[in-house]
């Protein structure tokens, strides 16, 4: 593992860091900087199009598709600039991360001529549409199906867990298109305009009153025939790389946020007196080492892809599962922590403020950072893979232990 980065890298780093200082707010790195809710909303507005302005989104696509190229290198260098300000680098985590990277590997020209330029803008809010009612873990078991109408597909199924799906243009989605083909086959791989009739979107309210998860359901919905991505009936394949995209980004920046909660989650123990408690020491360090192995963790992926020898990358899952849980161990401490503080809502009830994992609070359940923190964790560890799924992968995959039997049906 190798903490040097090269002097070009560092060049790079010393532009990324000149452009945030001329580009973000004048005292956004003064201490106590804050801003009001209508500086935040035009701040939020304005800043995709500077990022695109500096050719920041997407930067390590091709030049030919409006990235600038970068080498892996450079976009960690890119990342962790960005993450060190704490300023965002995302137009959309759902068109950037994951559709965006898969129609550039598996879609046709049109379809990158078409997509990519608005994903780089911002200007297309996507969301996923993989999980279904009683096809979770199991994404070959859906039922939702796509039959061809002439130079279209008729969709109709059920979706779940879609985050985002309210304020979507497109969804990615996986469709049965042929029925009689084996569980993994017979899969198609479509993007969707959510923006039609037949399609009927039913948030999920969370327990913090949060509902950015959501029920889809489509009834006879249109979707242009040209809109399979990797070849009909490939669908399968072109999921894998997507959640592939998913699990893979942000290698040495990761442990950031949870290294600031926890910072919060100390300045917590030392506000209610609890860090004179020997136990709450013991387990906060627990925490912070386990932080800092998140962190060595990407160093090591880090290194073994500039290297090319492959020898970390079977263990995407293991560092999914550990991180995951983690985190839902370090939010139960802070919970802990705060005692009766902690069972009582502390937040400022503002429905324009953008709570941890991205989502927004309520007026009528005003939740604070830590607190919303310590719901959202609970997901995390079902999102990306479970970790009871992640158990069997890293038995089965990376210890190489007999898979696990097949329940008998009766």
């Amino acid at each position: 593992m190798d903490l040097t980065y090269p002097a070009e890298a560092e060049e790079f780093r010393l532009e990324i860091r000149q452009w945030l200082v001329d580009n973000l707010p004048s005292s956004w790195f003064d201490e106590g900087f804050s801003m009001t809710d209508e500086e935040r909303k035009a701040f939020n507005e304005e800043w995709t199009t500077k990022l695109y302005g500096g050719g920041w989104i997407c930067a390590s696509w091709p030049t030919e598709y409006g990235g600038k190229g970068l080498t892996l290198l450079q976009q960690v260098v890119l990342n962790e600039e960005f993450a060190r300000a704490q300023a965002p680098l995302r137009a959309d985590f759902f068109g950037d991360t994951l559709v965006g990277p898969t129609i550039l590997q598996w879609g046709t020209e049109e379809q990158k001529q078409f997509f990519i330029p608005g994903i780089l803008k911002g200007e297309i809010a996507w969301c996923q549409g993989f999980s279904e009612p009683n096809s979770g873990s199991d994404l070959a078991s859906l039922a939702t199906r796509a039959v061809l109408d002439g130079d279209e597909w008729v969709i109709s199924g059920q979706k779940v867990w879609t985050t985002q799906a309210q304020y979507a243009d497109y969804i990615f989605l996986l469709a049965r298109t042929d029925p009689d083909a084996p569980p993994h086959a017979g899969i198609s791989y479509l993007l969707v305009p959510m923006k039609q009739p037949g399609v009927e979107v039913r948030p999920i309210q969370q327990v913090d009153g949060s509902a950015e998860f959501n029920e889809v359901f489509f009834e006879n919905v249109r979707c242009p025939v040209d809109n399979v991505v990797g070849g009909l009936n490939n669908g399968w394949k072109v999921a894998m790389t997507t959640l592939g995209f998913e699990r893979g980004s942000s290698a040495t920046t990761g442990f950031r946020r949870f290294l600031r909660e926890w910072e919060k989650i100390v300045e917590a123990a030392q506000d209610n007196g609890k860090n004179k408690d020997a136990l709450v020491r013991q387990d906060l360090i627990k925490s912070w080492a386990d932080i800092k192995i998140m962190q060595i963790n990407g160093y090591r992926s880090l290194t073994d892809a500039l290297n090319g020898t492959h020898e970390t990358a079977k263990l995407g899952a293991c560092n999914k599962m550990f991180w995951s849980e983690t985190h839902k161990r370090t939010m139960n401490l802070a919970i802990d922590i705060l005692g009766m503080e902690g069972q009582v809502l502390t937040g400022d009830g503002d429905a324009e403020s953008v709570l941890p994992g991205n989502r927004r609070g309520r007026d009528d359940y005003p939740v604070s950072d830590l607190q919303a923190s310590f719901f959202f964790s609970r997901s995390e560890t079902i999102w990306g893979g479970t970790a009871e799924i992640q158990r069997n992968i890293i038995g089965e995959r990376v210890l190489g232990l007999p898979k696990e039997p097949k329940v008998q049906k009766a």
